[in-house]
């Protein structure tokens, strides 16, 4: 009798980042922070406007405060009664027959309805002749146009970009209630690994994933804490571990050790920490071997030790825990793009697969997304090069040049 084939337990990408994300509390802590420091920040609550902007009617363009109806009928002089400017404004009202000489960002002064521009007028000693009519409002901003006070223009859980940084100053906040950077302990381990500049034996590579997953962190608004290198060994693990838990640490990202060879200790030290283990190995490729669980309140999630597999996982799955702790709602939203395939690409197994590609953008239509012919794993130097993922599903059919496809841009390249 023909035994049947074992089911296979691994869990899906969706699966396990839905698992990740379900750790994290929906209540992060907050700070106040001033403008100059919030850049990236999450909002951790409403932000309302303190005052109108702009807060009078203003000028749009150099010329004549007037009243329109005085031009209704040309020809006409108008006498000049004074002079407003951003900052200085005319203190008196504009009455019939008159007008005030008005610049760009200057109070429109009571009376005047209407901007007069300088090229549709001339001046004849101390009198203004307009050569045009002007309807109301022409070249006028109204008063509160932008916003008023008391309005909610940026909302909890949005992250602060220069554009939203500039609005929250111009609604009066000096400061802005932003949910704390979560802190994100890196600890890469292996015997083979030496840092950066050193002098490494034959038999040793240079540490690089750190460098990587520590920019990742920041750009998704987390605190990166290099713990350095530690060898395979089961002590220099133990005291590695405790000191992410003592820097009170919200995750522990680790990378390499996570597999079955006799090295691979990370997890034994990770358990005898007290860890929990959620989950180990998905249906991914690159980085099957991925791991997570929990020690007390702090999230752990082990990563690959190959460079682009430790990087890959890191995008998929540590960027948007850190979102996630940063207070952000859409953390767990599907960030791909439509795109096109530029080559031919096989049938996948079981595995979700993320090839990098390059990205062409076209005048018509979506990008071009071209995988590069190797997708080896330890490839750094095409992965520099990469602008994107190809996300290819579990079990997806041979697809070839010009058929439509899902990206996921990488952070910080396009």
């Amino acid at each position: 009798m023909t035994e049947a084939p074992k089911r296979d337990e691994r869990l899906s990408v969706d699966e396990a980042l839905r698992r990740i994300l379900d750790r994290v509390s929906t209540t992060p802590l907050t700070e106040m922070t001033p403008l100059s420091a919030a850049l990236g920040r999450t909002l951790a609550a409403d932000l309302a406007a303190l005052r109108t902007q702009p807060p009078f009617a203003v000028s749009a363009m150099d010329g004549y405060a007037v009243r329109s109806a005085d031009l209704s009928a040309l020809p006409v002089r108008l006498r000049q009664i004074g002079e407003s400017a951003a900052g200085h404004g005319f203190a008196g009202d504009v009455g019939p027959g008159e007008t005030v000489r008005i610049f760009t960002g200057a109070p429109v002064p009571t009376g005047a309805d209407a901007i007069l521009i300088q090229e549709n007028a001339r001046r004849v000693d101390g009198w203004v002749e307009p050569t045009r009519p002007v309807a109301a409002g022409l070249y006028v901003r109204r008063a509160g146009i932008d916003f008023s006070e008391g309005e909610v223009l940026l909302s909890k859980g949005t992250r602060l970009s220069p554009g939203a940084i500039a609005l929250a100053a111009a609604m009066n906040h000096a400061a802005a209630p932003v949910s704390r950077r979560p802190r994100v302990a890196i600890l890469a381990t292996g015997d083979e690994l030496a840092l950066p500049g050193e002098a490494a034996r034959a038999d040793q590579i240079v540490s690089s994933n750190v460098y990587a997953v520590a920019a990742l962190v920041e750009e998704a608004g987390g605190e990166p804490l290099d713990l350095g290198l530690a060898p395979d060994d089961l002590d220099a693990l133990d005291a590695a571990i405790a000191r992410a838990k003592s820097l009170d640490c919200d995750v522990l990202v680790t990378s390499g050790g996570a597999s079955v060879g006799d090295h691979d200790l990370v997890r034994p030290a990770l358990e005898r920490a007290g860890m929990t283990l959620d989950f180990w190995r998905i249906r991914l490729r690159p980085g099957a071997p991925l791991l997570f669980g929990g020690l007390g309140r702090m999230s752990v999630l082990g990563l690959p030790g190959n460079p682009v597999s430790a990087i890959v996982g890191a995008i998929l799955f540590l960027r948007p825990l850190v979102r996630a702790l940063s207070g952000d709602p859409q953390a767990g939203a599907d960030r791909s793009d439509a795109a096109i395939l530029g080559a031919d690409v096989g049938a996948n197994d079981l595995r979700q697969d993320f090839l990098r590609a390059t990205l062409a953008p076209q005048p018509n239509g979506p990008p071009v997304a071209t995988p590069f012919s190797s997708q080896d794993s330890s490839l750094l130097s095409v992965l520099a090069k990469a602008q994107c993922l190809i996300v290819r599903p579990s079990e997806a059919p041979q697809a070839r040049a010009g058929d439509p496809c899902r990206i996921l841009r990488i952070p910080g390249v396009a």
